[in-house]
C-alpha cells in the first residue's frame, strides 16, 4: 500500500473532525427517545460510504432501525471483503459519571494515550472503530488501490440484540455474497503487543420479576409475615453460584468445551499482568471460578452476572414499605457449543423452580446469540496477521474475547462465510461504561492496518 502513512499526515485532522462530528449524534438504540437521532445517524453513515468511494450506498429498512449497505464491486472474479460494523450505541448513563458530556467530543492525553484519546459514547463501541473502515475504502480508491470488491453492511441494532439483522440476511444472501467478513467491534491486548480476536462468547440475556403481595405493604404491619421479593430475589440470586463460584444450573455446563493444557498454555503466553489489572479496576482482588486464570475466566468460562436490579423506595429519605415486585437482568455469557436458547430455558426452569411459596417468578428472555470461534489456518486469519505485522512490526497474538457478537455465528450459517475480527481497542477503553474512549493512535493505526488486510487476502485468494 503505497503512500499511506502520507495519506494519513495529510487528512489526520479531517479523519479525526469527520469521527467526532460522527460521536456527536445519540444513537442510542435502545431508548426510544433517541430515535430520529438513531434514523439521522444512518443517514450520515450512507453519505460517508458514498463520499468514501462506495459506488453504491442504501438505506434498507426494517422492522426496528435500518441497515446501511453500501459496496463497491470492481471486477466479479476477484474476492468480496463484507464489513459489518454498527452505528447504534449503548446509553450514556449514568451520566454523572463522565468526565465531559457523552455526546460532546474531547481529546484528552493520558499515560495510556499519549497522543490523546477521544472521550464519547460510541468512541470505541463501534463508531470508532466501524469509520477506521469507511477511511480505508477512501484511502484505497483515492489513491486508485482497492485490490478487491469490498461490501458494507452497517447495523442500527447491534446494542439491543440484532433482532432484525437476521431476517435481513436470510432474505439478502445473493447481495451479502462474500469470501470473508471482516469486523473491528473487539480489542487488542496493548498498542504494542496487536492480537487478533479468534473467539468470543455467546449470550443469553433475561429479565427476572418476583412478585409478594398484590401491592407495596407497611413493612411494621406485613414485616415478618409475608414474603419480602426483594430479600428473596436476592436470596435466589446469590443460589445461582456455589462456593467454587460456578454456576448452579443443572445442565449448565453439559456442553462446555474444556481445553487442553496445552491450549491453555498457549493462551497463557500471552503479556498479562495482574497486579496492574487490579490497579487498573481500583480492586484488592480478582473474583471468580475456581481453578482458571483471570484470562480463562473472562474468555474460555462461561460466567452469570446481574446487570442490574432493582425494587421498592430508593428516593429520598425513608419510606418502611414492603414492596410488591422486585426485578434484576441477568447475562450469561456462554462458551462454543452452549446453545443459548438451551440454556435459556435450562435457566428459565431453574429460576422457577426455587422460588419460595409466597412468591411468583416471571422470567422474560431479552435476546442472545451462540459463540464463536474461528481456525487461524485460514487464507482470512493469514491475511489479518501479515497486516498487523507489516503495521506493527511483529505477529499478533490469536486471542480469545470474552465479549459477544452474536452476529458471527448467524454470518456464517446463513452467509456460509468465516469471520476476521481486526480489533484496535483497548480494554481500558471504558465500552458500556461512563468515559468510554478511542485512542487517536489506534484509530489511524486502524485505517493504516486495514487496506493491507485486503492486499493480503486478495494475493493469498488467487
Amino acid at each position: 500500500m503505497n503512500h499511506i502513512s502520507d495519506y494519513l499526515t495529510q487528512h489526520k485532522d479531517r479523519f479525526l473532525n469527520e469521527l467526532i462530528e460522527l460521536l456527536k449524534m445519540p444513537s442510542v438504540s435502545a431508548d426510544p427517545a433517541f430515535s430520529q437521532d438513531v434514523l439521522d445517524t444512518a443517514e450520515k453513515v450512507k453519505i460517508a460510504l458514498l463520499d468514501a468511494g462506495c459506488t453504491t450506498a442504501e438505506i434498507h429498512e426494517t422492522a426496528g432501525y435500518p441497515i446501511v449497505y453500501g459496496e463497491r464491486i470492481i471486477d466479479s472474479d476477484l474476492p468480496t471483503v463484507l464489513v459489518y460494523g454498527h452505528y447504534d450505541v449503548q446509553p450514556a448513563d449514568p451520566l454523572e459519571l463522565w468526565d465531559s458530556p457523552p455526546y460532546e467530543p474531547v481529546i484528552k492525553k493520558t499515560a495510556e494515550h499519549p497522543e490523546g484519546a477521544i472521550y464519547a459514547r460510541g468512541a470505541c463501541d463501534d463508531k470508532g472503530q466501524m469509520y477506521m473502515h469507511v477511511k480505508a475504502l477512501e484511502f484505497m480508491v483515492k489513491t486508485d488501490q482497492l485490490p478487491c470488491n469490498v461490501k458494507f453492511m452497517i447495523e442500527g441494532e447491534e446494542e439491543v440484540g440484532s433482532d432484525n439483522l437476521e431476517i435481513y440476511v436470510a432474505n439478502n444472501k445473493e447481495k451479502l455474497k462474500n469470501d470473508i467478513i471482516l469486523i473491528s467491534d473487539t480489542g487488542m491486548i496493548a498498542n504494542d503487543v496487536p492480537s487478533v480476536t479468534t473467539g468470543l462468547r455467546g449470550l443469553s440475556y433475561v429479565e427476572v420479576q418476583v412478585t409478594g403481595p398484590n401491592r407495596d405493604v407497611h413493612s411494621g404491619l406485613y414485616g415478618g409475615a409475608v414474603a419480602n421479593p426483594i430479600n428473596i430475589l436476592a436470596k435466589m440470586i446469590a443460589s445461582l453460584h456455589d462456593e467454587n463460584n460456578r454456576v448452579t444450573i443443572p445442565g449448565f455446563y453439559d456442553k462446555v468445551e474444556e481445553l487442553s493444557q496445552d491450549e491453555r498454555a498457549e493462551m497463557a503466553k500471552a503479556p498479562f499482568d495482574l497486579e496492574e489489572y487490579k490497579k487498573a479496576l481500583d480492586i484488592e482482588a480478582v473474583y471468580g471460578e475456581k481453578g482458571y486464570s483471570t484470562n480463562e475466566r473472562n474468555s474460555i468460562r462461561p460466567t452469570l452476572d446481574v446487570n442490574g436490579i432493582w425494587g421498592g423506595y430508593i428516593g429520598e429519605g425513608a419510606k418502611t414499605v414492603i414492596a410488591s415486585k422486585a426485578y434484576a437482568k441477568i447475562s450469561m455469557r456462554l462458551v462454543p457449543n452452549q446453545d443459548w436458547k438451551a440454556i435459556t430455558e435450562l435457566f428459565i426452569s431453574h429460576f422457577e423452580s426455587i422460588a419460595p411459596k409466597g412468591v411468583t417468578v416471571k422470567v422474560t428472555p431479552h435476546h442472545g446469540g451462540q459463540g464463536y470461534v474461528t481456525p487461524i489456518n485460514t487464507i482470512g486469519y493469514k491475511a489479518a496477521s501479515k497486516a498487523y505485522e507489516t503495521t506493527f512490526g511483529k505477529k499478533p497474538i490469536p486471542q480469545r474475547g470474552g465479549g459477544s457478537i452474536p452476529i458471527v455465528a448467524l454470518f456464517e450459517k446463513e452467509l456460509e462465510s468465516k469471520t476476521i475480527l481486526m480489533g484496535f481497542g483497548l480494554d481500558s477503553d471504558a465500552i458500556h461504561s461512563p468515559n468510554e474512549h478511542f485512542g487517536v493512535w489506534n484509530y489511524l493505526k486502524g485505517i493504516e492496518t486495514i487496506p493491507y488486510f485486503y492486499q493480503y487476502f486478495t494475493e493469498l485468494s488467487n
